[in-house]
């Protein structure tokens, strides 16, 4: 008979999420190997910019929320790097973007049960008394079998670009995504449309603001919401990223959670308050004694076409309101037009044992297993729950704490305490 090793758990993917789940897996005697295609860790490098910070305070680290005792804190990163007095003058909860990519490097330095450069390309399961996953991995050219009882997705989620304008991608038409890498090109142009009013949009907007005396151009930054609006950041609007509102939204009906959804755009799709402060207040300095700044700022506006002409693009604005449309020259456009779950080809393997629902998005239970036709081998999903689970699916501060439910299931045993009372306000009766 054939002997093999089965790991107790895979993961596909090294984002925060399945970095997360390695850190924390990692004290325990559970066996794990995590699957990256990429060469190393590196968190948004296009959106890497000098004075951005995350959205969340630090302790949304990848254990802190559930093991504040672990060697892979954030604080222990900082004194691990001798940078505990700095962090203390710094007096900020939230840490610029690039030192969170630093820390999660250092955080993926450490773990052995990490491969980078290996493309999961195929997944079966296998239904013998202890289901199992059958994983191939394709790495420098070879492919390598590995085997584990459980599977946990975290790939994360893809630049989208609207699909009229995809076959318009290029050096000058690009997502955000790409902004840093193109930055030096993109300074160059005589004219920048920025397309999009999330953060991204915002921090771009105000990078290109602060360099525009410089280089000279003529900027635009429309957005088709109905205005450049703040993402709500009170304190207890900030309850909704927590254990106890996951819980409140997965025992909603399915029907009420698409509208509930749609009404919470503002918990995670605007602009924080500091960003919008920083733009204004740049724009207010400059105009003092009458001067003009080159800069136009429309909401209410949605692109609805654009012609590549020599060297630049025409494109044509529509004011849905007022039902009128305009035309705009732009050297560079920037599509800050978000990011979305995609399908990874592995899965085409194991659809035929998983349960949809009506609109074809995966089944997934309140302990983040995805249902299955019959007993299977458990598969856990990272960061593409939003539908069954709500806003905190991709909140880097509730990674912790999905973590440690998948754990203490993958262990058979509490590894992790898991709260109960996490909020001041109740959600529901």
């Amino acid at each position: 008979m054939e002997q093999r090793y089965v790991l107790d758990v895979i993961g596909v993917g090294v984002g925060p999420f399945n970095l997360g789940l390695a850190a924390l897996i990692d004290k325990t005697d559970c066996t794990y190997k995590c699957f990256e295609q990429k060469n190393e860790f590196n968190w948004h490098p296009g959106m890497l910019l000098e004075g951005t910070t995350l959205q969340v305070p630090f302790m949304a680290d990848v254990v802190t929320m559930v093991d504040p005792k672990s060697p892979y804190t954030f604080l222990n990163y900082l004194h691990e790097h001798e940078r505990l007095y700095q962090f203390y003058f710094f007096e900020k909860f939230h840490i610029p973007r690039n030192e969170y990519n630093h820390y999660c490097r250092w955080v993926a330095s450490q773990l052995s049960g990490l491969e980078f450069n290996s493309t999961v390309i195929e997944v079966k399961m296998h239904e013998e008394a202890k289901p199992f996953y059958e994983v191939t991995v394709e790495k420098e050219g070879k492919l390598h079998t590995y085997y584990s009882y459980h599977l946990v997705t975290g790939v994360g989620t893809q630049p989208v670009v609207p699909r009229d304008f995809q076959t318009v991608a290029s050096n000058t038409f690009y997502h955000s995504a790409h902004y840093k890498m193109k930055r030096e090109q993109t300074l160059k142009a005589k004219s920048i449309t920025v397309i999009g009013s999330g953060q991204s949009a915002a921090e771009i907007v105000y990078d290109l603001l602060q360099q525009q005396p410089q280089f000279d151009y003529k900027l635009n930054w429309y957005t088709r919401s109905k205005g450049f609006y703040p993402m709500e950041y009170s304190k207890l609007g900030l309850e909704h990223f927590s254990p106890d509102y996951t819980r409140y939204f997965y025992r909603l009906p399915e029907e009420k959670k698409e509208s509930v959804l749609r009404n919470q755009a503002l918990l995670y799709k605007g602009i924080s308050f500091e960003t919008i402060g920083d733009i204004y207040d740049l724009i207010y300095e400059r105009t003092i004694g009458g001067k003009e700044v080159p800069l136009t700022m429309r909401a209410l506006t949605e692109l609805a076409g654009v012609e590549k002409t020599n060297d630049t693009h025409l494109l044509t604005l529509h004011q849905y309101e007022q039902d009128s449309f305009e035309k705009e020259e732009s050297e560079i456009v920037i599509m800050a037009t978000g990011y979305h779950a995609k399908e990874p080809a592995f899965m085409e393997g194991l659809k035929e044992h998983l349960l949809f629902d009506e609109k074809g998005q995966l089944k997934i239970n309140e302990l983040y297993q995805v249902e299955m036709k019959k007993k299977g081998a458990p598969l856990f999903v990272q960061n593409g729950e939003l539908h069954t689970h709500g806003v905190g699916a991709p909140d880097l501060g509730l990674g912790a704490y999905r973590n440690a439910v998948l754990i203490n299931q993958i262990a058979g045993e509490s590894v992790y305490k898991i709260y109960k009372n996490t909020v001041f306000q109740k959600f529901g009766f």
